[in-house]
């Protein structure tokens, strides 16, 4: 949550209070939790657990790679946020580990950059193959540590494999084009090289599809890679990375082309502040965004930045409503609003408000709920108890400015970080709290009137990530697509929000970063350009006819 006002934390001093109760209950299962990590009840010797193993898992794991296996820093454990349980531990890198990483990186981009570039695009096809024959046990994996259903953690292996297929494509195909030159017997080039070493550091939302995004794209381009994920899912972290190693070892290549650090804000730090480091992508939230960001101007170095989003669906007088009820579940309780393109505003025309939401709320408690890796489950638990408490306070806050809670709101007595998909009605669009990124499951409902007063609601917050419009109105499509529209990096029609595909830029104005990944052109951020000019006269004719004699 962003934020410090007084306002607001009286209203967390309040929330805390009266949910002290819920909370303490949660501490005291955390520290049983950390009791029973210590006596080594991990989920992973349960024989339920076992595949785990199939992707290389133990009790301890090493969370340092550079072509060999290591690590000697903090001990962290990684808890299942269904149950709270503890799955296994991680030894993260010390500062002195990130150091040789870094230098074994460095000499192995000397052997990757050599390498021709749709000769580099069949190793990256070999990753993705890699990934396909271990997609359902990863997936798994992302279920039980990131908490996100079956089908989304699957989803998200997948979307490493088709940006892999991407990846390979697009290694015939980069290149800057011939320019004419005004001078004769000259020739005007552009050639694009490689950076050098990328830094990658991602989020615990998606642990598994945002480095691959950056990395089959990275190495395609030439350039090697260094990952630090989210403290909070080193498993995930170590698992793709033994996938990768294993075929860069089976090429005979360094296996510190795809290294990895896993740590926490130290070793962020020492990424966004190393000048080795010639490009930083960074994902996570836009208060840490802003820091890391101004760490690596600080050096001029490069930045690929994908921060929050307060992303808005608007429902025109002629939208098809059997499009907007699933779109607007999907999106505001799709991984538990966990997304960075998560439906947190959805804007009504007057004349179809209250039956929208009285469809959208109907719908919202048949969504089932369940331990993620059930199939059949639709919503999971949120990630940590911190968000379970940020949640609590962000529904205090909105009923305090006039909100009106028609959905859920409560903590789910169970097991895990569970809380009820939250509607809430009647707050002003410019609502503090509707302004305010909460990572949590809460939609707010607006009701507007005019095409203007909708599109300019939708501009107003402080992020560009997505948004989408539902219309059948032609001009109007083109009206949100065109410069007076929607200032967000991805501006849909008549679908959600979230579940965005990885032939498209993906990314965000604003406080998003403005940082884009995957397809499109995305590739231009991992590498330099330089103008080339080459004289193959025996004259020397000087641009915009200079005559110096």
């Amino acid at each position: 949550m962003h934020g410090g006002s007084a306002p607001m934390q009286r209203c967390l001093t309040l929330t805390l209070a009266w949910h002290s109760r819920l909370l303490l209950r949660k501490e005291i299962a955390s520290v049983r939790c950390h009791q029973s990590a210590a006596m080594s009840s991990l989920l992973i010797n349960q024989p339920k657990y076992s595949w785990l193993k199939e992707l290389g898992l133990s009790e301890d794991n090493l969370g340092v790679y550079n072509g060999s296996w290591g690590g000697s820093g903090e001990v962290v454990t990684s808890y299942c946020p269904a149950n709270n349980e503890p799955i296994a531990r991680v030894t993260q890198a010390t500062l002195a580990e990130y150091e040789e990483t870094v230098q074994k990186a460095r000499e192995a981009w000397k052997v990757w950059a050599d390498i021709p570039a749709p000769k580099r695009g069949e190793i990256v096809r070999q990753i993705g193959d890699a990934l396909r024959k271990k997609i359902k046990v990863l997936g798994s994996l992302v279920s039980l540590e990131m908490g996100k259903i079956y089908v989304e953690g699957v989803g998200e292996v997948q979307e490493y494999v088709d940006v892999c297929d991407y990846a390979v494509g697009l290694s015939r195909m980069i290149g800057g084009p011939i320019l004419p030159s005004e001078r004769p017997g000259h020739a005007l080039l552009e050639q694009w090289n490689p950076v050098g070493l990328v830094g990658i550091i991602t989020a615990f939302n998606f642990p598994v599809a945002v480095y691959g995004w950056n990395n089959a794209i990275a190495l395609t381009c030439g350039n090697v890679c260094l990952w630090k994920g989210a403290p909070t899912t080193p498993l995930t972290s170590v698992a793709v990375t033994k996938i990768v190693a294993e075929v860069l070892e089976q090429n005979n290549l360094p296996g510190a082309i795809c290294s990895m650090t896993c740590g926490g804000a130290d070793i962020g730090t020492a990424m966004a502040k190393d000048e080795r480091v010639d490009l930083l992508s960074f994902t996570g939230s836009t208060h840490v965004g802003k820091l890391v960001a101004m760490m690596v101007q600080e050096r001029f170095g490069r930045k690929l930045l994908e921060l929050g989003g307060n992303n808005a669906i608007i429902v025109f007088e002629d939208a098809d409503l059997n499009l907007v009820v699933p779109s607007a579940v999907f999106a505001s309780v799709g991984t538990a609003g966990q997304r960075c393109t998560t439906t947190r505003r959805l804007m009504l025309h007057e004349s179809v408000h209250d039956k929208v939401v009285e469809r959208v709320a109907k719908a919202y408690k048949q969504v089932r709920i369940g331990d993620p890796w059930d199939p059949s489950t639709l919503y999971g638990p949120l990630h940590t108890i911190q968000a379970v408490e940020q949640y609590l306070a962000a529904i205090e806050q909105a009923k305090q400015q006039g909100g009106t809670v028609v959905c859920g709101g409560k903590v789910m007595d169970r097991p895990g970080n569970y809380v009820e998909p939250t509607i809430i009605t009647g707050l002003p669009h410019d609502a503090p709290i509707v302004h305010t990124e909460t990572f949590v499951p809460i939609l707010y409902v607006l009701k507007f009137n005019t095409e203007e007063e909708a599109f300019a609601w939708n501009n107003e917050v402080k992020q560009g990530l997505s948004s989408s419009i539902f219309t059948k109105d032609l001009g109007r499509v083109f009206r949100w697509m065109g410069p007076k529209g929607s200032d967000c990096g991805i501006v849909n029609v008549n679908i959600p929000t979230s579940g965005a595909e990885i032939g498209g830029a993906f990314g965000g104005e604003k406080h998003t970063g403005g940082g884009r990944e995957s397809g499109s052109d995305s590739w231009k951020q991992y590498m330099r350009r330089s103008t080339c000019t080459i004289n193959y006269s025996k004259d020397l004719p000087l641009a915009q006819g200079i005559k110096f004699e």
